[in-house]
């Protein structure tokens, strides 16, 4: 098994309730296929740098995960055809750094 981390950025104008169920459709997935989440981070809206598919801005979750290539190409096929993901990213780790999270607001 390897450490993977998925990033997936989803339409600006989602309502609350279905960013839950995509969020907990891939927490599930992943799960139930012979893998194992270690951490989930929603990391908000963000602007993009450049425009996808007419979006200027997109809301952003982070997957830390341990799989297989099994799992990863189950994960694949069902992000290509979802509407909801404007774009999506996997790499792959040797090390997961689960402590830090880089987009967290910070209190002043």
């Amino acid at each position: 098994m390897s450490f993977y981390e998925n990033t997936l950025v989803t339409k600006q104008d989602l309502p609350k309730t279905e960013f839950n169920k995509i969020r907990d459709k891939y927490n599930e997935l992943i799960n139930n296929n012979s893998g194992k989440v270690i951490k989930i981070e929603e990391w908000g809206l963000l602007n993009l740098a450049r425009k996808i598919k007419k979006y200027n801005k997109g809301f952003y979750i982070h997957f830390k995960f341990e799989g297989n290539k099994d799992t990863l190409q189950e994960i694949n096929k069902k992000m290509k055809v979802d509407t909801s993901i404007i774009r999506y990213l996997t790499v792959k780790y040797k090390k997961l750094d689960i402590k830090n999270e880089y987009f967290t607001k910070e209190k002043r």
